[in-house]
């Protein structure tokens, strides 16, 4: 079963995207911030991490900085989520690892789609 890590400081948001992954017949662990998402990977390593950019401890880049230096973290597809839409700021995700983002607030249907397309459902 694909298993999905969802990253986010807001429980409103980890709420959601998790009720919609369990739609979608997927495994669903939380992190409440990057180093958390971080020793949930170290323990396991999902196949998909749906990751927020700004959060305290560490943030978003930082885990996905830390995540790809990881011996398996070049495999899970990562997902920034947020609300930023700057050209600046997407290239920085990018070289750090990013594979796509998804734009908040986000539905099913979004989230679904973008699954398919990274070849995760």
């Amino acid at each position: 079963m694909t298993h999905v890590l969802v990253v986010d400081d807001s429980p409103v948001i980890r709420k959601v995207a998790r009720r919609i992954f369990e739609k979608m017949q997927l495994e669903v662990s939380e992190a409440v911030d990057g180093q958390a998402a971080l020793d949930s990977c170290t323990a396991r390593m999902p196949d998909l991490i749906l990751l927020d950019w700004n959060m305290p401890v560490l943030d978003g880049f930082g885990f996905l900085r830390e995540l790809r230096r990881l011996p398996t973290g070049g495999e899970p597809k990562v997902v920034l989520c947020t609300t930023e839409n700057d050209v600046a700021h997407m290239a920085r995700a990018r070289h750090a690892g990013a594979n796509a983002f998804l734009m908040k607030p986000f539905d099913q249907a979004v989230v679904q789609a973008k699954c398919s397309d990274l070849g995760v459902i």
